[in-house]
């Protein structure tokens, strides 16, 4: 009997679509018309156009592995539902073909079912009209109590007229249908759901995400698909990449033309903060502010606009002549500091003094740049008084400070150490540039004095103090043979004292009674008021104190000093020419 169930006596309902018919043989016809000879369609995927054993040999051949174990649950649906006529013959070919597909995929797990593929004869339709894919074919056995009321009593009338079902994995017979899906589903749910790597014919895996394939062609296919998902993924990452590395540069060129500008910034002010400091920076010279200074004095109730006036005439007379007007002048320290020692300082074992030095202090010209200038005099004018320099300084006075920075270019000119009148821009007249050890070196020997320079460029005591440097001092002045007086006269100039910032004049050196050493120096910072308490007739210790300069006074990192030792001949002035071309100092220690 056709797939179809009584309803109402002499009425027949297609199990397809549910169209009811009158007689067998419309509903035979209605099968063939509406179900069979319809455009056939792959349930897998949607081919047509094509007739049913063309569609067979397409789903065999292109979609095995969906359909295999379909199949099986498809048989043991004929088996339940056949036809009464072809009952028994019907179910015993179902059951030779179930057994033989279930050995044909799992033949390693039980070989007992052995029973040869019978050929197609037409009984069994293709799976692809019973089910849409594999998993709707797994639905049908795990959802049996879940089918329509119709279906139930389908059942419940063949029960009656069909030979008990058979279970095609261990041959166990079932009353009925239902028993027998439920001995299925319970006993060997672990056979409906076998895996295909437990099946007999060759596996492939996947190297890239363990995919089992039973095709070599289809494992070559979604290989295929991961390198190219895996091209594109590393070509959007080099792409990306590359945006990040281009992003990368972009900020760190802006990061380093930031850093290169706030440098360059930064090299500027601190350039023209050095410029400012060395008096480079164009503001005039002397002249301008001893002028600019005195109005300042004069508006300030300080000076008065007569007194003004006579300074700036004497002023520009000096700078006509190029002479020192002598305004900060101070004479007769020497001797004072002579009749001190002889009668008081009775903590001093002994004592040396240069020749007769004058005191020259800062002015309202040269105030904070022109103490290497002052210095400078105060050295010119003890040589000027010491006859064995009567050839080389024949008819010189004290120069002022725009005088001696002429001579210095004058210097210059002749070829004297090039590199410190690079660094100066070979000028110093109408500026506030400052001189140190390098440049009253330059002049001097200009001068046909013998001198030479000595640099204490580091510590040699604790503390960061300069033992050394007292000692050669004290070596400078005590080399004359002269006696055992308290007080000794030296023929000596007085020493040139340059450091970091500032430089002083050296006039003396004193031997304590405890054997420590203290020098005796000349300030331009100091003013002549202070100096001039020095020329009483009993000078105080108090006024000799702001002299005294102990070890533990100089803790600057470097000192450099310019001593005064004769004349030079001619040819010798001209060979330390030509050696200042590469300036170079004595260096202790």
């Amino acid at each position: 009997m056709d797939p179809c169930s009584v309803t109402c006596c002499t009425m027949l309902s297609c199990n397809i679509c549910g169209v009811t018919v009158t007689s067998e043989p419309d509903m035979k016809a209605h099968l063939l018309i509406v179900h069979m000879e319809n455009e056939v369609t792959c349930p897998f995927c949607k081919l047509s156009g094509v007739n049913y054993d063309e569609m067979c040999f397409h789903i065999e051949t292109a979609h095995f592995e969906q359909n295999e174990l379909e199949k099986n649950f498809e048989r043991i649906n004929t088996i339940q539902y056949g036809t009464s006529s072809s009952r028994k013959d019907s179910t015993l070919q179902c059951r030779m073909e179930v057994n033989s597909s279930i050995h044909s995929a799992c033949a390693s797990n039980h070989p007992k079912i052995s029973a040869p593929d019978p050929p197609n004869n037409g009984i069994l339709k293709h799976k692809g009209f019973y089910s849409e894919n594999l998993t709707e074919s797994r639905k049908f056995v795990k959802s049996k109590e879940k089918q329509s009321d119709r279906t139930k009593i389908k059942g419940s009338i063949y029960e009656a007229m069909y030979s008990p079902p058979e279970c095609p994995f261990c041959g166990k017979i079932e009353g009925c249908s239902q028993d027998m899906e439920t001995h299925v589903k319970t006993e060997h749910a672990d056979l409906l759901d076998t895996p295909l790597e437990d099946c007999n014919q060759p596996l492939y895996d996947c190297p890239i995400c363990g995919l089992i394939c039973t095709n070599y062609h289809i494992l070559q296919e979604h290989v295929d698909l991961h390198l190219e998902e895996s091209n594109f993924g590393q070509g959007m990452d080099r792409v990306q990449c590359s945006r990040d590395l281009e992003l990368a540069q972009q900020l760190q060129q802006e990061e380093d033309r930031k850093r290169r500008s706030e440098e360059s910034r930064q090299e500027m002010e601190e350039f023209q903060k050095l410029q400012r400091q060395y008096g480079l920076n164009n503001s005039g010279g002397y002249k301008q502010q001893q002028l600019r200074n005195m109005e300042i004095e004069v508006n300030r109730g300080r000076m008065h606009p007569s007194e003004f006036h006579r300074r700036k005439a004497d002023m520009m007379e000096s700078l006509a002549i190029g002479i020192d007007d002598e305004k900060t002048k101070t004479s007769g320290i020497m001797e004072a500091l002579y009749r001190y020692y002889q009668n008081a300082a009775t903590d001093v074992r002994r004592v040396w003094l240069s020749t007769v030095v004058d005191h020259f202090h800062s002015s309202f010209g040269d105030k904070g740049w022109g103490c290497g200038y002052r210095n400078f005099q105060m050295l010119l004018s003890s040589l000027l008084q010491n006859d064995a320099y009567d050839d080389c300084l024949k008819g010189m006075s004290v120069p002022c400070i725009p005088k001696i920075q002429s001579m210095i270019e004058d210097a210059w000119k002749e070829g004297f150490d090039p590199q410190g009148a690079s660094q100066l821009n070979n000028r110093l007249q109408g500026t506030k540039a400052w001189i140190g050890a390098c440049e009253v070196y330059t002049l001097l020997t200009s001068l046909r004095i013998k001198c030479r320079i000595i640099d204490f460029h580091k510590s040699t005591g604790p503390l960061g103090t300069h033992p050394r440097l007292f000692e050669w001092i004290l070596s400078y002045y005590s080399s004359e043979r002269e006696g055992s007086p308290k007080v000794v006269c030296t023929s000596k100039p007085p020493i040139y004292l340059q450091y970091q910032g500032h430089s002083q004049t050296v006039v003396g050196i004193e031997e304590r009674k405890n054997r420590t050493l203290c020098l005796l120096v000349f300030d331009p910072g100091c003013p002549s008021r202070e100096m001039q308490k020095l020329l009483k007739q009993d000078t105080e210790a108090s006024s000799v104190k702001q002299l005294r300069k102990f070890v533990g006074n100089l803790k600057h990192k470097q000192y450099q000093i310019v001593a005064v030792e004769g004349v030079l001949s001619s040819e010798e002035k001209i060979a330390r020419r030509q050696a200042s071309q590469v300036f170079t100092a004595e260096k202790i220690p």
